[in-house]
């Protein structure tokens, strides 16, 4: 959501400010972007410009503000969601289970997932994408035996989740990606609590929200971040995904400029849309884990540019948790979301994914709900 920040020239100072909280945030979630975050605070002590200065204030100000910020749990068995239970079938070899892998997922090069599938599931089917085997066909391909099993990041579970709900069959999630949102959310640290959860047969059901009729299992979002997904793509291959999405962010923050929308009729000025599947925790502008997956609501986030000085003022609401008492931000819940751009056609983004759209989206809920397999709750 950090995207919807960006500054009017001449405010430096405030744009590497950012830059630097976002940078300690990002260490504070994912200790590995710490070293883009340390070597900025150092520079700035030593320098006597003044956005480097604001720099180091900002990486401080991130850090300290952990308190009015939270930070979800980093072990998967303590943020756990509540999950309704749904009829299983336990699978002790992995039969019946076709697994689709991206080994080039984030995380993929930590474990041998091809191995350990084949030890601790031998009956279960492997399709490894590649040159000759791209995440459609195989897709399809495991939409032909009774369970869908998937090894990625969000994207990839994303899209497999799609391929699953068509076919009314069970989703089984390892998760192999950067950040792995959705698996964090169900309990599944790693390959062994996927196979735990295959083991005993335990399924929940989890709600799939919907955007211009494209599922998504974690966050939609236009506006501002949808440009800061496209430009982290577009240097990732060159920096890595964490020193892309910095340079990335520090692009946006400069050129992006708000839109135009009717939100259920409603005409508003939106710097960005942030939508969750679910209700998502804490209020304000650092939305992180969900207490339920199965709720029903969407979770909505809008980050206003009717006020003067909105992007300032939110900056500052955002460094000095008061976010909840900015006129620039609003939040709530609701069942379905109708928009209108009066801009042209949407750029939108759901779970890291980004894709066209018209000038008119609707978002809401698939009518069903998404079979899932995960660890038994004592697990």
């Amino acid at each position: 959501m950090a995207a919807g920040l960006a500054t009017r020239r001449g405010s430096g100072p405030i744009v590497v400010g950012a830059l630097a909280g976002l940078a300690a945030g990002g260490a504070i979630e994912q200790p590995a972007a710490a070293a883009l975050a340390v070597p900025a605070a150092a520079v700035g002590l030593r320098s006597r410009r003044p956005g480097l200065v604001a720099a180091t204030g900002a990486l401080t100000t991130a850090l300290v503000s952990t308190r009015v910020w939270p930070v979800a749990p980093a072990t998967p068995a303590r943020i756990r969601p509540a999950l309704t239970p749904v009829d299983g079938e336990a699978r002790p070899d992995g039969g019946g289970i076709t697994f689709v892998v991206n080994p080039n997922a984030g995380s993929a090069d930590d474990f041998a997932l091809e191995e350990i599938l084949a030890k601790e599931l031998p009956a279960a089917r492997v399709l490894v994408l590649g040159d000759e085997l791209d995440l459609d066909h195989a897709l399809a391909q495991a939409a032909e035996d009774k369970a869908i099993g998937v090894a990625g990041g969000d994207g990839t579970i994303n899209a497999a989740a799609a391929v699953a709900y068509r076919a009314g069959k069970p989703l089984v999630v390892v998760p192999a990606g950067t950040l792995n949102h959705l698996a964090r959310d169900l309990g599944l640290g790693g390959p062994e609590d996927t196979v735990d959860a295959v083991r005993h047969g335990h399924v929940v059901a989890v709600d799939l929200g919907c955007i211009d009729g494209k599922p998504f299992l974690n966050t939609a979002s236009f506006g501002s971040y949808s440009e800061l997904v496209d430009a982290r793509e577009r240097l990732e291959d060159r920096f890595g995904k964490w020193p892309a999405m910095i340079v990335a962010l520090a692009r946006v923050l400069r050129r992006s400029q708000p839109i135009r929308v009717e939100i259920d009729g409603r005409e508003r000025l939106l710097w960005m849309v942030f939508i969750g599947n679910c209700r998502y925790h804490p209020h304000g502008f650092a939305p992180t884990w969900r207490e339920r997956l199965d709720d029903g609501q969407l979770d909505v986030r809008l980050v206003g540019g009717e006020h003067p000085w909105a992007r300032i003022r939110l900056l500052l609401a955002v460094l000095t948790g008061t976010l909840g008492r900015s006129r620039v931000y609003e939040e709530f819940v609701t069942k379905e979301l109708h928009v209108r751009s009066l801009d042209g056609p949407l750029r939108l983004a759901r779970d890291g994914e980004t894709f066209d759209s018209g000038a008119e989206v609707v978002v809401n809920k698939e009518p069903r709900s998404l079979s899932v397999y995960v660890p038994l709750p004592d697990r």
